[in-house]
């Protein structure tokens, strides 16, 4: 992952948007890991159905907030 200024940036796996996990506005478990995200909407996308999004890389032109 991209570090910024020292601190691990992780990746939203909804929406692919670049984020601090220490400012994420929302975190979810799956399969043992964690997963960060940039906005309520895409920790709720992703929290419906998990497997659509885990391993999935989008374009932003891809998914709309």
């Amino acid at each position: 992952m991209i570090a910024q200024m020292g601190k691990p940036m992780v990746k939203d796996p909804v929406c692919g948007m670049e984020i601090d996990p220490k400012t994420a506005a929302g975190k979810s478990e799956y399969q043992g890991q964690t997963y960060n995200f940039c906005s309520p909407g895409c920790k709720r996308d992703f929290d419906k159905d998990p497997t659509k999004y885990v391993g999935n890389v989008q374009t932003s032109q891809e998914h709309q907030h």
